[in-house]
């Protein structure tokens, strides 16, 4: 059986930690940003995980990770 190929637009979005979560960056923070708060600005340059229901999905986007 051939090798699983990994996503290479999931690779690039997403790192693995040392106990097996995933970290991503979170959205919204690209453009528009006048009428976003300083607070709400700040709070989306934080890490975030993904969720619990997604797990399956990203080790196999991921297999090799």
């Amino acid at each position: 059986m051939p090798k699983m190929k990994t996503h290479r637009g999931a690779a690039k979005r997403f790192k693995k930690t040392g106990t097996g979560m995933f970290k991503r960056a979170k959205a919204f923070k690209s453009h528009i940003l006048t009428k976003k708060s300083s607070k709400r600005k700040r709070n989306l340059r934080k890490t975030a995980y993904v969720s619990t229901t997604q797990e399956k999905t990203m080790r196999k986007l991921l297999p090799y990770l």
